[in-house]
């Protein structure tokens, strides 16, 4: 049951809006996903499986599912990376930022991965993503998404925000600070978000979220852009935050958000007693107003001067000579082309890395791509890189049956369509799905275990 605290704080904030709010908390949440675009065209993308859905018009391949859609997550465009499921609201805070290929992203509180993988579509193979989730479980989750999404140009870190505040200093175009929070925008959804409420937590939240900006500022170069966002509705949490923080940094300035995100959401509160007068240039996601859960998102830009540095050393190390001797031998038998990038040791792993960071010396659960490991003189390439660069195989096995692709995905293997033995990439209507060794007219199956779903 829903606090009758919370319901007392959301009528004085909404007003004559509240019993609308009141009757949209009974209703059932929308589930949404994003089209990736690392993996499926618009032109490749000719269906979800059988699930129905309709675009939504302020998300860049956004859509919002219609029907029974509990499924999704079992099917193969969701295994293949082709989607990634995401509330509608979620999808609008990344979509505030005017994303541009060569920019360098820093995502501060980033698992699931939603936002980190919606932002790295938006760069594709450029730039550079740093996703950052100090809960090394949640970091876990993360990389599994990066591998999933097929994302080339990021790395993953589990680090304190000042400890990446020391490390970066004036170096991100965008820095996105999707602060954890009290969570009432998803009461209609999270039963344990409803029962963890209570106004102590909030002013708890509230006192992290300051930190973690506060931390975050420094990472922002010049001129760059800081979002920060939230999945709640509280002014403890939300404006009064951002007014702080504007207070204390006139180096920082609220910007105002694309006109598609304004038109299906509400101005910012203003407050008694407020800093900054522009509060309502930030935005409000109410599910009476808008489709998808509760969000709330302020847009900022750094104008103070700052020269760029990242303070510690590359921690890549060179491959041996037998590593490198398999990984030549593995490029030139089973791909059409070499991939961008530099081949290099980051502690047990040989990984291939397409972006110009630095990497460092601890805290990193993926520093680029996995390219593989040795079994004697062979290098056995990973999910990871059959995921990422899957069309770039000589060999590749293209499903378009869904039944086929539900058999791949079960552990089974399936019939090849060419005649030459080797490693080759499995994909679901060209989206790299994963991959095999073919042999005698058979893949034998190489879907890592944990990710398998039984007929």
């Amino acid at each position: 049951m829903i606090p009758q605290k919370f319901l007392d704080r959301m009528e004085a904030l909404l007003g004559e809006e509240y019993p609308a709010f009141l009757s949209a908390l009974s209703e059932h949440s929308e589930r949404g996903f994003r089209r990736n675009r690392l993996k499926c065209s618009e032109e490749d993308f000719i269906g979800l499986d059988g699930l129905c859905a309709e675009p939504l018009d302020y998300v860049d391949c956004g859509y919002v599912l219609s029907g029974d859609s509990s499924g999704i997550g079992n099917t193969p465009s969701h295994h293949s990376g082709r989607i990634y499921v995401q509330d509608p609201g979620a999808m609008a805070a990344a979509a505030a930022l005017d994303v541009s290929e060569g920019m360098w992203v820093l995502d501060l509180c980033a698992a699931p991965g939603g936002k980190s993988t919606q932002i790295a579509a938006a760069l594709g193979d450029s730039g550079f993503i740093l996703s950052n989730e100090y809960v090394p479980k949640r970091a876990k989750i993360l990389v599994g998404n990066f591998e999933r999404m097929g994302i080339r140009n990021g790395m993953v870190t589990s680090l304190d925000t000042a400890q990446a505040a020391k490390l970066f200093s004036a170096v991100f175009d965008i820095v996105v600070v999707d602060a954890p929070c009290s969570g009432e925008g998803m009461f209609r959804k999270d039963v344990p978000a409803v029962e963890e409420w209570s106004e102590e937590n909030v002013s708890l939240c509230r006192a992290r979220q300051k930190e973690i900006l506060n931390n975050a500022k420094g990472t922002v170069k010049s001129g760059g852009k800081l979002l920060y966002s939230t999945c709640t509705y509280s002014i403890e949490e939300n404006e009064a935050v951002v007014d702080e923080f504007l207070a204390a940094n006139p180096d920082f300035t609220l910007v105002e958000v694309k006109e598609e995100l304004r038109r299906v959401t509400s101005d910012g509160i203003v407050f008694e007693g407020a800093f900054s007068s522009e509060l309502s240039k930030c935005r409000r996601f109410y599910p009476h107003v808008s489709r998808g859960e509760g969000q709330f998102i302020a847009l900022m830009q750094r104008t103070s001067l700052a020269d760029p540095e990242i303070n510690y050393k590359d921690a890549a190390k060179p491959l041996s000579r037998a590593e490198r001797e398999a990984t030549d031998a593995f490029f030139r038998e089973n791909l059409k082309e070499i991939p961008r990038g530099r081949v290099v040791k980051h502690g047990e792993n040989i990984v291939l890395i397409s972006h110009g960071c630095p990497l460092m010396p601890k805290s990193v659960f993926s520093a680029g791509v996995k390219l593989g490991e040795l079994h004697g003189k062979v290098l056995v390439p990973s999910h990871q890189f059959y995921s990422a660069y899957g069309n770039l195989f000589i060999r590749q096995e293209n499903i378009e049956d869904e039944a086929l692709a539900r058999r791949y995905i079960a552990g089974e293997e399936i019939p090849a369509t060419f005649s030459s033995n080797g490693f080759c990439a499995v994909l679901f209507r060209s989206s790299p799905i994963g991959g095999g060794k073919a042999s005698g007219g058979v893949i034998k199956n190489h879907y890592p275990k944990g990710l398998r779903k039984p007929l």
